[in-house]
């Protein structure tokens, strides 16, 4: 397996925070949490890996989402 970048690492790092946060919300809304996470991730997948400043962009925007999201008032999301 090749090694990653560190941009790489921290686009994991912040999936993995996303599904632990989830893990924190009510059961009956997970899946919807969990669908919505997946599909910004995948939405972002033609973003070219060396196009530093798009992703670094777009994990500043995952943090703010994710801590916004994280919030224990957000019960579901559609």
């Amino acid at each position: 397996m090749a090694r990653l970048s560190g941009l790489q690492r921290d686009v994991l790092s912040l999936y993995r925070k996303c599904l632990r946060e989830i893990r924190k919300k009510p059961t009956e809304s997970r899946p919807n949490f969990k669908a919505h996470a997946r599909a910004e991730f995948q939405k972002h997948l033609s973003v070219n890996k060396k196009d530093f400043s798009a992703v670094e962009y777009l994990l500043r925007k995952g943090h703010r989402q994710l801590e916004m999201y994280a919030s224990p008032g957000i019960r579901n999301i559609r």
